[in-house]
């Protein structure tokens, strides 16, 4: 049961934009892009700026890049026997492939680990943000029948600010700049809205979602694969990864999150059947207050 009231004040939050924006009808583009553009690289510099650089991040790259891959490749074997065309394999792919540790892995991180455990749920944030742009944006497209060039790919991660707010809070570590009180208010000040900010925007997006037909045995596939062999593969990478216990249980924690909310905006961009990745992503949402409050009591 406690485990589950440590979810409740999480969904509070999206509940409260899910309401707001079927009340209200907000510019969630607007929005999204003040938290994409404004708030989240302030968090990111924050992040980078306050805590030491070490081997832990070689660690986390490799767990992020790796545990995507791996999903992928699961994917592939699976509409491989399945027979599913080239649509229906990609848009599983983004379906099962990319955890929403955004808008809900590091707000959850927060809650259950405090301060030091939200440092590295931010860190994987900003790895989790480079490969939505390459691997993520690549299968989009492929999802959808367009070609994705190098450059066009290169760009893509040339367009995300929080990688410019984490190369900055290491390059002012690095050169142990320092920041003035007033400048360090502010920009705690900023990064500390970025979280309920975020989780806001979930709940709007949520809102905007539309079922209009289930494709069941692939939704099946991508909620299986999301909820309970992505957090079983990243346990295995803990095996062999020299971090801490606190670190690996986060790993594990954010590997069981549910579909991110921008493969849905990748999918309906590219045409890559959005109404299916927008389906894995409500679906599997709802499905995490029943699923990670198990995972919880297993870790901790």
């Amino acid at each position: 049961m406690a485990y589950i009231l440590t979810l409740l004040p999480i969904f509070g939050i999206f509940l409260l934009g899910f309401i707001g924006q079927k009340l209200l009808k907000f510019d969630i583009r607007s929005i999204s892009k003040m938290s994409v553009y404004l708030l989240s690289p302030v968090l990111a510099f924050q992040t980078f700026f306050e805590n030491r650089l070490s081997v832990d991040y070689i660690y986390l790259a490799i767990f992020v890049v790796g545990i995507c891959l791996a999903l992928v490749l699961i994917c592939y074997i699976i509409s491989l026997l399945r027979g599913y065309d080239r649509q229906d394999t990609y848009s599983l792919m983004l379906g099962a492939s990319f955890m929403n540790n955004g808008n809900y892995g590091t707000p959850l991180v927060l809650f259950v680990f405090g301060a030091a455990g939200f440092d590295y749920a931010v860190i994987l944030l900003v790895l989790q943000q480079l490969v939505m742009v390459t691997i993520g944006v690549f299968i989009a497209a492929k999802g959808g029948g367009a070609a994705l060039s190098v450059r066009g790919t290169f760009l893509s991660v040339l367009k995300i600010p929080i990688i410019y707010g984490a190369l900055l809070g290491i390059l002012f570590q690095t050169l142990s700049i320092p920041l003035s009180g007033p400048v360090t208010e502010a920009v705690h000040l900023v990064a500390d809205a970025a979280i309920p900010t975020v989780m806001i925007v979930l709940g709007m997006q949520l809102a905007n979602i539309s079922l209009k037909s289930f494709e069941y045995e692939r939704l099946t596939y991508a909620l299986v694969l999301k909820l309970l062999v992505s957090p079983a593969i990243a346990y295995l990478f803990t095996l062999f990864l020299p971090v801490d216990d606190m670190v690996k249980q986060i790993m594990i924690l954010v590997a069981a999150m549910p579909t991110a909310a921008n493969t849905t905006l990748y999918a309906l961009e590219f045409g890559a059947k959005p109404a299916y990745v927008s389906s894995a992503t409500l679906i599997s949402t709802l499905l995490s207050l029943i699923t990670l409050p198990l995972l919880l009591y297993i870790l901790i």
